[in-house]
């Protein structure tokens, strides 16, 4: 093993998206901010000192930190977030906003576990497939082995949907799954786990989607856009608008028309539509192109990785982030059912900026070895 440097064109890709975010988000806020608090830099300035500034030094923290010690605490990280996870549910602690408590309260800041379980889950999951490879190569009964494995990792996952359905949060387990399941399946166990844990996801969160009558009009929505337009298919179709009026290059910095109450969640969910809209189809390359670079640097750090753990490890932040970006900008154009999940890096949000963050920093740490 040795030492090299950081993986810079990671780095600047991740950096371009934070400059991007800023950008789009001081256009977005400015008038909402100036009706809210009457002051245009508010939601700005928030997302700078709780969400970039503690984000950057964090990150910077675990670049430095031999990832062989954090490994040692993964199991209490994971125990602890989901303390977390409960405490949402505990009156004066947890907040709850829309029908749904995901947010903990401390003092003028809240924070959302959830966003914290998608890092300590992925460096809990990496740890422990790491452990259970070794265990099987040095088990003379190698089915044995894997079925064990399988219900283990069926019970964790257990244990975080049912945390995560009651609050409830189902577009944050579903990121969660894809990339346990991916994780899972890079972690050379049986095809017919894979095949097995996809029919079991998919029976499980459509069951959730009949529970619930927004959740199945979403769908609804999603195979036929023109059912509701002035209801559950409103959001849809003023995304399509925004994107539709920006064109090739876009109608201008701070030029957009639908952020101005047309299109809810401008600054988080719906970010990307406005984006598009002021930058246009050009706008629109950039920012794939740069999510699809950070899937490459991504992978590539994974593959020469320096042992298993940091390589599932990169692969699975690597994973979670790119599939969050894509999920949240394909529900934006229709080609996926809406969700309720933030752009990576890009939307307004202490909490996924701050985790996100520190992803970045655990790639970039990884990175120097090989």
């Amino acid at each position: 093993m040795r030492s090299k440097k950081p993986d810079y064109i990671l780095l600047t890709a991740s950096a371009i998206l934070i400059i991007l975010g800023i950008m789009i988000l001081t256009s977005v806020s400015a008038f909402i901010s100036l009706d809210k608090f009457g002051n245009t830099f508010y939601y700005l300035r928030h997302q700078i000192l709780f969400g970039l500034i503690p984000g950057a030094v964090l990150a910077f923290i675990v670049f430095i930190i031999p990832l062989s010690r954090v490994r040692k605490y993964t199991p209490i990280l994971l125990l602890a977030n989901l303390v977390l996870l409960a405490l949402v549910f505990l009156p004066k602690i947890g907040t709850t906003v829309w029908g749904a408590s995901r947010w903990l309260s401390l003092g003028p800041y809240s924070f959302q576990p959830s966003e914290l379980l998608k890092l300590t889950f992925i460096l809990y999951l990496a740890s422990w497939l790491t452990a259970k490879t070794k265990e099987k190569k040095a088990n003379s009964n190698y089915l044995a082995g894997f079925s064990q494995t399988l219900v283990a990792f069926l019970i964790v996952l257990g244990l975080i949907a049912l945390a995560l359905i009651f609050q409830p949060d189902v577009s944050t387990l579903g990121i969660i799954l894809i990339t346990a399941f991916l994780m899972y399946f890079l972690a050379q166990t049986p095809i017919w786990h894979i095949i097995l844990l996809v029919l079991m996801g998919v029976g499980g969160l459509f069951s959730l989607i009949k529970l619930e009558s927004y959740r199945m009009a979403r769908l609804a929505v999603f195979l036929k856009p023109d059912i509701d337009p002035m209801g559950i298919g409103y959001q849809v179709k003023q995304s399509l608008i925004a994107i539709g009026s920006g064109g090739i290059f876009g109608l201008g910095l701070g030029m957009s028309r639908q952020k101005f109450g047309f299109l809810p969640q401008p600054m988080s969910d719906t970010i990307f539509a406005v984006f598009l809209e002021e930058i246009g189809f050009i706008g629109a390359v950039i920012l794939i192109s740069l999510f699809l670079v950070f899937a490459w640097r991504g992978f590539k750090i994974a593959k020469s990785a320096p042992d298993k753990f940091s390589q599932m490890t990169a692969l699975g932040i690597s994973l979670w982030i790119t599939i969050q970006a894509f999920v949240n900008m394909g529900s934006m154009i229709g080609v996926l059912p809406l969700t309720g999940i933030p752009l990576p890096l890009i939307s307004y949000g202490g909490s996924h900026l701050i985790i996100e963050l520190i992803g970045v920093g655990i790639l970039l740490n990884i990175s120097r070895q090989t």
